[in-house]
């Protein structure tokens, strides 16, 4: 009977030591290899689209596109495509997000070594990858919106306002904004403005504090 074919993988994280760390790990294995890396959000996608790949790793926070938008494009673009976050955040509330934008396993960075190679397999085999102590905190978390009277929390902003948010924490201007999206600068006012009220922030500095809580950019 012949060997399987090495799941083909593409990895995006935008520090070179921490991908050639991770890549050590998965290259070691003989079912994995790592086909493909990215430095950002936008380079993991393009890269999806020039070669075949079967599963994602993506960085949380990453400059231009953060691993949670890449994340939703790709999974669109390639809907058979498995993704796992790789994240330095020990937080439920990121799990979450990832599970929204189509991930289907979330590894922190600090025990990718213990950890990565089994959310791979799992991924794979189409079973979701919950970190140790993962667990513990959703059903605590559950259970504190259940006496609350709330559900799971729900996306706050839009994907347009939260690719917006991103530009703005980065410091570029308006104008810059609305070239880089093909909008109008009097739509990126409006965006910011409505992100202000949904988010009950008061200006820039505010909006930054929150992209970076949100992990779509980094401290």
């Amino acid at each position: 009977m012949p060997a399987r074919a090495p799941i083909r993988i593409l990895l995006a994280d935008d520090h070179a030591l921490v991908r050639r760390g991770v890549r050590l790990i998965l290259d070691s294995e003989p079912d994995l290899t790592v086909v493909a890396e990215a430095g950002d959000g936008a380079e993991a996608v393009a890269a999806a689209r020039r070669q075949p790949v079967d599963l994602a790793i993506l960085d949380v926070a990453m400059p231009r596109m953060t691993g949670l938008q890449a994340a939703r494009e790709l999974s669109v673009l390639l809907p058979d495509l498995r993704i796992l976050m790789l994240s330095m955040y020990d937080d439920v509330q990121y799990f979450f997000k990832a599970l929204r934008s189509g991930a289907s396993g979330y590894v922190l960075k600090s025990v990718a070594d213990r950890d990565l190679v089994e959310a791979c397999r799992a991924a794979m085999r189409g079973e979701p990858f919950l970190y140790p102590g993962a667990v513990t905190a959703l059903i605590r978390d559950y259970l504190d919106r259940a006496r609350r009277g709330e559900g799971v929390p729900e996306q706050v902003l839009t994907v347009r306002e939260e690719e917006v948010l991103k530009l703005v924490a980065e410091g570029h201007s308006s104008k810059e904004i609305a070239e880089e999206l093909f909008i109008s600068v009097k739509t990126v006012e409006r965006h910011r403005a409505n992100m202000l009220h949904k988010l009950g922030l008061r200006d820039r500095l505010d909006l930054t504090r929150y992209a970076i809580r949100a992990g779509l950019i980094e401290p």
